[in-house]
């Protein structure tokens, strides 16, 4: 028998997944739980439908986050530090820094889960930290540490 997923089931499938199951597998279990649906004609025009319509949210994503990207790259973002009298920093910067910079300078909301600074940053200078977008999507962005 043909199913259509509605939820993610293990070891079978994820939501809006069309799989072939033994009957009694369907009937006693996927079905009364409402862990799926028959795979009747409706139901297949209706994940063709909802599968479209998924699709078109991917693709607006993806082309906001280009733009994000495109936005991010334009300009190394200035972060102020306070620092002694060798160009060390008090402490160091951190990704909630970088995020906040972001916010003020861009005016994008990075979470700062996201932003991943490869090493400590504890002197003036350029540095590049790396944004994960998900969906594959990721990009380096430039940041200057200057003295405040």
């Amino acid at each position: 028998m043909e199913v259509i997923l509605i939820q993610d089931v293990d070891n079978l499938g994820g939501a809006n997944e069309l799989v072939k199951v033994k009957n009694g597998y369907a009937r006693n279990y996927l079905l009364p739980r409402q862990l799926a649906v028959e795979a009747s004609q409706s139901n297949r025009k209706q994940l063709e439908e909802r599968l479209k319509q998924v699709r078109k949210k991917e693709e607006k994503m993806l082309a906001e986050i280009n733009s994000v990207i495109a936005k991010l790259n334009e300009a190394p973002l200035k972060l102020g530090a306070k620092t002694g009298t060798s160009g060390k920093i008090f402490g160091s910067i951190t990704s909630l820094q970088l995020s906040r910079a972001i916010r003020e300078q861009r005016g994008y909301e990075i979470d700062r889960r996201k932003i991943a600074i490869p090493d400590e940053v504890k002197e003036l200078g350029s540095y590049k930290a790396t944004i994960d977008f998900g969906n594959g999507k990721t990009t380096e962005v430039e940041f200057e540490v200057v003295a405040e």
